[in-house]
């Protein structure tokens, strides 16, 4: 394709990392993953790390490991403030514990959550905020975890599409009580599959390796807050304390994270010039809305929202975009209230979700990649251009 939606960020060094591990002979989570994970951490200034085998595992982990701390877990039934657009799993996790969602709209601008609606979606029932950064730009995290702190709130902040973005010099996934990864294809960094939590919590930090291998005890420190007997290593080696899963990455995916982090940091910077690129010929026409940075991000992508009020065929623009083999898709997910499955949620909407909408009726993306497409981004402008006369 002249302009997919994604590129490998792969090359030889990753590959070489997959033979060491072949010839290892070891597949499973071991070392590899357990480098990772210190490198992750360090790389964020955080205590704690947990690899895991998506984004989406992450998210669950998350929640579930609230519902088990000591203190003041979450219950069945408690409020969680959620952004009307994220991914699907997202919100999917908080369905599955059985929490209420309280819908807020997004900023047409930044497509990040309104704050100034969290009062409005605030009640005695509210345990959690779950804060989102879409397709790189960051939210207002430093206030949302400002309002979090005072009103007594867990804040989890699930940064799986704004990897190294920046909010006031602090990186986006650190933020939160527990912050999330992915590591899909298309993100900032990829190994095959995987994701990542960040905290820098002990507790939640022992009860995510808990959930994440069966729930038994085996991957915790002998000081870990959750023993209280290790007599007898015959059963502990198989004693189950949480209803857990098997979320573990494999060795792959740890070894090619250690390549991929190295890298980061070029590939972000060239992530950012790309996006320069894109806001100098999108950026002043009042035919489209785009992202407004809130920091600096990491752009994942370039969404555009075509203006409503000048009454363009979005559909005449994607024939005009397939046929100059340009690829586009939906604002990460869209309106979540728009999509069937919230019929299986406890859900409420917090006044009207206006720019969700608009995003959702009116907007789409196109990719950005860790190198240079200039040429794309021109192209796009042209048929765009074109389109929307």
């Amino acid at each position: 394709m002249f302009y997919d939606l994604a590129s490998t960020s792969w090359n030889e060094e990753e590959y070489s990392a997959i033979d060491e591990v072949v010839a290892s002979d070891q597949f499973t989570m071991s070392s590899k993953v357990a480098e990772f994970e210190r490198a992750f951490a360090d790389y964020f200034s955080m205590k704690y790390a947990v690899m895991v085998n998506s984004g989406s595992s992450a998210n669950l982990l998350s929640v579930a490991s609230l519902f088990y701390k000591k203190h003041k877990p979450l219950q069945r039934g408690d409020e969680v403030i959620v952004p009307a657009i994220a991914w699907a799993t997202t919100y999917h996790p908080l369905q599955q514990y059985g929490l209420k969602m309280k819908v807020v709209d997004v900023e047409l601008d930044t497509l990040n959550i309104d704050i100034s609606q969290l009062n409005d979606a605030l009640t005695d029932k509210t345990r959690m905020i779950v804060g989102v950064s879409i397709l790189g730009n960051p939210a207002a995290l430093d206030l949302l975890r400002d309002f979090a702190n005072a009103n007594g709130l867990y804040f989890l902040e699930d940064n799986c599409e704004s990897a190294d973005a920046e909010v006031a010099g602090q990186k986006t996934g650190t933020f939160g009580h527990l912050n999330t990864f992915s590591f899909f294809y298309s993100h900032h960094i990829a190994t095959m599959e995987g994701g990542m939590i960040l905290t820098n919590d002990q507790e939640l930090y022992h009860l995510s390796l808990s959930l994440r291998a069966h729930g038994w005890t085996r991957e915790l420190p002998d000081d870990s807050p959750l023993l209280d007997s290790r007599s007898n290593d015959f059963y502990e080696a198989y004693r189950f304390i949480l209803p857990g899963y098997n979320v573990r990455p494999i060795e792959f995916s740890g070894a090619i994270g250690l390549k991929q982090l190295e890298k980061m940091p070029e590939m972000t910077a060239i992530r950012r010039r790309n996006l320069a690129v894109f806001q100098s010929r999108f950026g002043a026409d009042e035919r489209f809305i785009i992202q407004q940075e809130n920091g600096t991000s990491s752009s994942f992508s370039f969404p555009v929202i075509l203006n409503p009020a000048m009454g363009l065929d979005r559909d005449r623009l994607f024939a005009a975009l397939k046929q100059a083999d340009i690829g586009y898709r939906m604002i990460t997910g869209g309106n979540i209230l728009r999509h069937d499955v919230i019929r299986h949620y406890d859900i409420e909407t917090v006044n009207d979700v206006v720019n969700a909408d608009i995003a959702h009726d009116h907007g789409f993306f196109v990719g950005n990649q860790p190198q240079d497409i200039s040429v794309q981004i021109e192209k796009f402008w042209q048929v765009a251009d074109k389109c929307c006369c």
